[in-house]
């Protein structure tokens, strides 16, 4: 998880938003715990939702998934 902390510093630091999407939803995979993984998953759906990606109805999926989300 160190290497993508640092990712996502870079990411913030560098306003790259888009990168942002794909390095959250990374930790939410890696994540300890549900609760973990669903606020990386929010922050993820938030960059998404700003930047229009395709990965927004993936997101609010896996979110729905854990009841924080409703389809």
């Amino acid at each position: 998880m160190t290497d993508l902390n640092a990712q996502l510093l870079a990411a913030h630091a560098a306003g790259d938003h888009r990168a942002l999407v794909d390095l959250y939803a990374r930790a939410a995979d890696g994540a300890q715990n549900v609760d973990a993984a669903c606020f990386f998953l929010t922050q993820a759906y938030v960059f998404a939702l700003e930047q229009n990606t395709p990965q927004i109805s993936a997101l609010r999926a896996r979110l729905a998934a854990e009841g924080r989300e409703p389809l």
